[in-house]
């Protein structure tokens, strides 16, 4: 791996340590002859990410994956990290320092105890990344993942609740099924038949991060910075239901300077359950039946 940094990089590798795995990945931490600190998220030894990705999610008998400029699991997170990044100056995403099909390197970023006052600006940087720069469709010009899992992004503008249901909901229903009851599965199904009636008023499209859970901000000094993004053109209300579903530190803070800066729609809160199931699908596709109950919870929920 360090020959292959280096050469991704143009620079000598100097230090090189291991941080863990996650997924598919092995994670580290690199010293550059030039100065830097960066983070680096590899393939594992013989994997190819972009396969293993499509054969874990589709079974012994998986579709052709699509082939784009961008095909890779690592390439959409890149792809992701920047397209956030264009919504201005100020969105709470790292550069991408370099992507091939076998890494990701990130800049180092030095982390810090949650503070208020940077859970405060994460609330105000997050309204700016939704409402502004607005994608003209939900979707993404790429191939999407979220863990090793594959995404649908195909880009349309027929709504999102449709959208949310065909290519987030149904097809993690399909894949988690086995996990789940038939009762389960007719419950989900119910949501999806009545989500045009459920998702409240019509939103444009929002850059979104799409897997916003807790482990996925960053808390530096100053303030918290967006990682491994699941990125697309979805609902804004999707990545505050998700800072909700494992818990964020100082998440009151968060939601309260959010929506001062751009205000959520009456009846939001009661939302959160329909925006949680599709990540709620993912983990029973990931980790099965010990996410069950939380999927059946939400989907009550949602439907009232």
């Amino acid at each position: 791996m360090r020959d292959g940094l280096e050469r991704l990089l143009g620079t000598r590798v100097d230090d090189l340590t291991d941080l863990g795995s996650s997924h598919s990945w092995t994670l580290h931490r690199a010293s550059l002859a030039d100065g830097r600190e960066v983070f680096v998220k590899a393939a594992s030894a013989g994997d190819d990410p972009s396969a293993t990705a499509f054969e874990s999610f589709w079974g012994d008998d998986p579709p052709s994956p699509p082939a784009t400029a961008l095909e890779g699991v690592f390439a959409a997170e890149a792809a992701g990290l920047r397209w956030l990044g264009e919504a201005g100056p100020g969105a709470p995403v790292p550069e991408v320092v370099a992507v091939d099909d076998r890494m990701l390197v990130l800049p180092w970023l030095p982390s810090a105890s949650p503070a208020p006052d940077a859970a405060e600006r994460l609330g105000r940087e997050l309204a700016a990344l939704h409402t502004g720069a607005r994608p003209r469709a939900y979707g993404a010009p790429w191939d999407g993942y979220i863990a090793d899992l594959p995404l649908d992004n195909t880009a349309d503008d027929c709504g999102w609740p449709r959208w949310y249901a065909e290519r987030r909901l149904e097809p993690f229903l399909r894949r988690g099924a086995r996990h789940l009851s038939s009762g389960d599965v007719r419950l989900v199904e119910r949501v999806i038949a009545d989500v045009e009636s459920l998702a409240g008023p019509p939103e444009p499209p929002s850059r979104i991060h799409g897997d916003l859970w807790s482990g996925n901000v960053l808390w530096t000094a100053d303030r918290a910075m967006l990682i491994d993004p699941a990125a697309h053109g979805g609902h804004r209300e999707t990545d505050l239901a998700m800072m909700a579903l494992f818990g964020t530190p100082h998440l009151d803070r968060v939601l309260a300077a959010y929506d001062e800066a751009a205000p959520l729609p009456d009846g939001w809160r009661a939302r959160v359950p329909l925006h949680q199931l599709h990540p709620l699908l993912v983990h029973v596709a990931l980790f099965g039946a010990s996410y069950r109950a939380s999927l059946v919870d939400a989907a009550r929920a949602a439907l009232g």
